[in-house]
């Protein structure tokens, strides 16, 4: 076949990038033609995201993708971190959609049960319970003017409506929310109600109709670029996209979408919303071709950011490569933290805030940033351990592998860890994970590639360079992982 031209917009809680794919002869080359930062942006109301400086970088990642391709460029779709929103009237963002960071919601989880059950909840949405949670958001806006609020848009919608003007909630994004049904892929009409009853809030009328991945919205509007495209409607949630990726044979893996957040568990034909599920606090995030991506957030590389950002304002700058060679020859798991502990969120001193979370458990965690590299990686793995362990188990599931999709999967002493961990093979990219299962998807909405989600995951093993790791190349047995495990999930 003759090459192929489309454009993945990927927007990370760090930064963004637009990608131009170009397939030809069964596979994917991906060609970055734009990177730009992406961050909190403190503002008088608290933290926010700058929706319109992203948008002018999306613009023009796009158009270089035009020239790039020769004016063959067929197409463009977008996809984000979950949970947050804009709110429009008449086709008007009215401010800035908020940063999931922020502290507004903060303990609204807790009122919101007063008056609505957890069980309940876990039953209808089969979610995760976090603060910054879409539905929670929505709660703590209770006091926020909604008049004249005709639409609330996702972040990849949002961009995806600026684009073509197509009004509508991707699926995989929406049951980020907790107002989507996963076993019918529907809003959840108690939910809504609910909004609206307690509230005083305009559900479900503000809610756009429901689109699954691979759905054309239409064409770009008219003059934005030198040419019109096709506007596609991918895994607009990042790790539906990234687990659409996954360079897997079978069913029987482990998944890890590892970047600013790790995304870990397994992809499945139904959502687990028992009791014991509910306990364990899994989510069920719906996936392409109407798979469930049943999963825990873990913090992931954010803690590791985070202490960068501390020590270059406090001018001790590292180089992490360096970092992570030296952490690499530290005792493994001499000291180790829950990484799933909530006070790791916001932004802050979070180097000083792990030496905190050691203390708890009698650990003194040293002030050198190789010593908190090294806790950071272990505890990372050791929470990979875990959370794997427990999906499997509640879902019935044998886990052969675990596939590592992401830039995190370019870190070597994580990932051999990993393996060490959980005691099975880890298969380590593509690093540009998230792109590839966006234009995966693309390429196979405008007739260029057939077949399951299988098929599609042949064409990014041949489009990808991975890397096997395989368990057993360190000292540690897994009694080592399971006292670890013990000890940062023991009693404070």
């Amino acid at each position: 076949m003759s090459e192929a031209y489309m454009a993945a917009v990927d927007l990370g809680a760090s930064s963004g990038r637009v990608i131009l794919g170009v397939l030809g002869s069964g596979k994917f080359e991906l060609r970055e033609m734009k990177r730009f930062p992406n961050g909190p942006t403190q503002m008088d109301d608290g933290i926010h995201w700058d929706a319109e400086t992203l948008f002018a970088n999306i613009k023009d990642g796009i158009q270089k993708a035009i020239d790039a391709s020769g004016g063959e460029l067929r197409s463009v779709a977008v996809d984000t971190w979950g949970v947050d929103y804009g709110r429009f009237s008449g086709g008007q963002l009215l401010e800035p959609p908020f940063n999931y960071r922020d502290g507004r919601t903060n303990g609204i989880p807790e009122k919101f049960f007063q008056s609505f059950p957890r069980s309940q909840l876990y039953a209808e949405a089969g979610l995760q319970v976090m603060d910054f949670n879409t539905i929670f958001q929505y709660a703590a806006s209770q006091d926020m003017d909604w008049a004249g609020v005709d639409r609330v848009l996702l972040m990849p919608d949002l961009f995806s409506y600026w684009l073509c003007g197509a009004e509508v909630a991707e699926v995989t994004i929406a049951s980020t929310t907790g107002l989507v049904n996963p076993r019918t892929r529907q809003w959840a009409p108690k939910l809504t109600a609910h909004l609206a009853d307690e509230y005083g809030l305009p559900f479900p009328g503000v809610l756009p109709r429901l689109v699954e991945p691979g759905t054309i919205l239409g064409k770009t509007k008219p003059g934005m670029f030198s040419q019109q495209l096709d506007v596609i409607a991918v895994g607009g949630h990042d790790t539906a996209s990234a687990v659409a990726s996954v360079p897997a044979s079978t069913s029987n893996f482990a998944f890890i979408s590892s970047g600013t957040w790790s995304l870990v568990g397994l992809e499945l034909p139904e959502p687990v919303l028992s009791a014991e599920s509910e306990a364990a606090d899994f989510t069920n995030e719906l996936g392409v071709d109407g798979t469930v991506r049943y999963l825990k957030n873990v913090m992931g590389l954010w803690v590791q950011n985070e202490c960068m950002r501390i020590w270059r304002e406090q001018g001790r700058e590292q180089n992490l490569i360096e970092l992570l060679i030296e952490a690499a020859k530290r005792p493994a798991l001499d000291v180790v933290v829950d990484v799933t502990d909530d006070r790791l969120l916001p932004p802050q001193d979070m180097p000083a805030t792990l030496k905190l979370l050691a203390a708890e458990h009698g650990q003194v965690l040293d002030d050198d940033p190789v010593a908190v590299t090294r806790c950071v990686m272990d505890s990372l793995a050791l929470a990979y351990r875990s959370t794997i362990t427990q999906a499997a188990k509640l879902a019935e599931r044998q886990v052969d592998v675990v596939q590592i999709v992401g830039g995190g999967s370019q870190n070597k002493l994580l990932t051999q860890l990993t393996a060490e961990a959980t005691g099975l093979p880890v298969v380590a990219g593509p690093v540009e994970g998230t792109a590839m299962g966006n234009l995966l998807v693309q390429a196979r909405a405008l007739g260029l590639l057939q077949g399951d989600l299988l098929a599609l995951r042949e064409v990014a093993k041949r489009s990808s360079e991975l890397v096997e790791y395989a368990p057993g190349k360190l000292d540690l047995p897994q009694e080592r992982w399971d006292a670890a495990l013990e000890l940062v999930k023991g009693k404070k």
